[in-house]
């Protein structure tokens, strides 16, 4: 084992002996992940695609450039010291809130859905949520491994808080639910991770439920689909037409599937087919088989990025990796239970299979940091 010595003012260690070499098996589930992922995307957006834009392709393209970009990034990100990046943590915090209130601005943001969740033009738009999910797991890394005891009392819990407070406040007037929930509850592990105390956690559970109580009875259509939650096919028209053509894919896909390219709840009944709702395809064209490895994929990776967390040789380097995979889990978790209407539908992406680019480039960067922090890994992983 390499000789550790942790510094408490910067947060980093002096490592003696340390591996170069990525975590391979890490590397190689993520790229089979990501070939599965594109197969899927052509498939489930075929429908969708011919539709809207004459050809089978469009969506399979734009995917397929997507991804090479983000393995460029993720090279790129692998061979630059993550504690390097941790110099850079609070101007991340600040381009986040600026980004996420200019996107506010009248005319500025783009609007779909009644959403404003998008910067740019067109399909080169920019999703700043996704910036935030990784510069605010980074910026937290940062000032616990400072002092990762503060978090151990009130004074030093609250600031925490109030960095998730006004990051969703922002996503709230998008409105951006999903991501809110994400990071929050991403953002409250590394807390937990770092030791802060049950009873703080404890203390926020009533004003958490009745903040998203408020966020429901003020947005219809969430109030639409808590109606619909416990039997979505009693609301078809109003709440409940999603879950329930998920739950008609993934019902017909039974054992092994109706093969690869035979959905037919794709063919515009299922809504977001190549996004939010890919596990639905892939459970109805590869059956119960299919689902196992996606989960079975999914377990490996954070099997794996706990790992890394635990044998990273430093405090920053821990605490990065666990957000990251903690982000990363969270993530799979909710995409699959809403897909199985074991939550209310929120649109939340799968990691590595969902069509789009900003969450496909900044998931890639997030794979590369863990991978460069693997690479100084203090034992063999």
């Amino acid at each position: 084992m390499a000789n550790v010595r942790y510094n408490r003012r910067s947060g980093v260690s002096s490592v003696g002996k340390t591996k170069n070499f990525v975590d391979m098996s890490y590397m190689i589930t993520v790229l089979i992940m990501l070939a599965f992922g594109l197969i899927m995307v052509f498939s489930a957006s075929t429908p969708v695609s011919i539709r809207f834009f004459g050809h089978s392709w469009h969506f399979f393209r734009l995917q397929a450039i997507w991804i090479g970009i983000g393995l460029v990034a993720m090279v790129i990100v692998m061979n630059i010291d993550y504690k390097t990046l941790g110099r850079f943590a609070k101007l991340g915090l600040y381009i986040t809130i600026i980004l996420h209130i200019i996107i506010l601005i009248p005319g500025v943001g783009i609007t779909v859905n009644e959403a404003t969740r998008w910067l740019g033009v067109g399909e080169f738009s920019f999703q700043p949520s996704e910036f935030a999910k990784i510069a605010l797991i980074l910026f937290f890394a940062r000032q616990l491994s400072l002092n990762p005891s503060r978090v151990k009392t009130v004074k030093g819990f609250l600031p925490f808080l109030g960095i998730i407070g006004i990051i969703g406040g922002l996503l709230y007037f998008q409105p951006h639910f999903s991501a809110l929930l994400l990071i929050s509850l991403t953002l409250l592990f590394m807390l937990f991770v770092a030791g802060a105390k049950i009873r703080y956690f404890a203390a926020l559970f009533f004003p958490a439920i009745g903040g998203i109580v408020a966020m429901i009875i003020v947005a219809p259509y969430r109030m639409a689909r808590i109606t619909a939650f416990p039997d979505p096919f009693a609301y078809l028209h109003t709440g409940g037409w999603q879950a329930a053509q998920s739950l008609l894919a993934i019902g017909s896909g039974r054992i092994f599937g109706l093969g690869l390219g035979q959905s037919r709840q794709k063919h515009l009944f299922l809504p977001e087919p190549h996004n939010d709702f890919i596990f639905s395809v892939i459970a109805e064209e590869l059956g119960f088989v299919g689902v196992v490895l996606v989960i079975a994929l999914f377990i490996f990776i954070i099997k794996r990025g706990i790992k890394i967390a635990m044998n990273a040789p430093d405090a920053f380097g821990t605490f990065l990796a666990t957000g990251i995979t903690a982000l990363i889990g969270f993530q799979a978790l909710i995409n699959i239970a809403v897909v199985t209407a074991s939550m209310p539908v929120t649109g939340m992406p799968l990691p590595f299979f969902s069509y789009g680019g900003t969450a496909m480039v900044f998931t890639m960067v997030s794979v590369g940091i863990m991978l460069n922090i693997s690479r100084q890994s203090t034992m063999q992983l």
